[in-house]
């Protein structure tokens, strides 16, 4: 499957984060293997901080106390993803 960010300038689609813990979703377009148009989602992770010289920086490591903050919001990511899913189908069931 190929992949695109269909917005132009890689805009995510939603953000959620706590703290310095940050998930974002975005929405692909690709072509199935039978050459057909799809749209899916895919999530990122990352944890902001500041370096020496005081400049934001990201990482996709986490320490271990940014695990349960992770957790949560990976869970409101899949909780996002998932909805959008079953409105996307409950539209084009109609």
């Amino acid at each position: 499957m190929t992949q695109e960010n269909t917005n132009n300038g890689g805009m995510p689609e939603k953000k959620f984060s706590t703290g310095v813990i940050q998930a974002t979703v975005w929405k692909n377009k690709g072509q199935s293997k039978d050459g057909q148009e799809t749209e899916f989602r895919t999530i990122s992770l990352q944890r902001r901080y500041t370096d020496k010289s005081g400049e934001w920086k990201s990482t996709n490591s986490m320490r271990i106390n940014d695990l349960p903050k992770a957790a949560l919001v990976l869970h409101k990511a899949y909780e996002y993803v998932v909805l959008k899913d079953i409105e996307q189908q409950e539209a084009t069931a109609m």
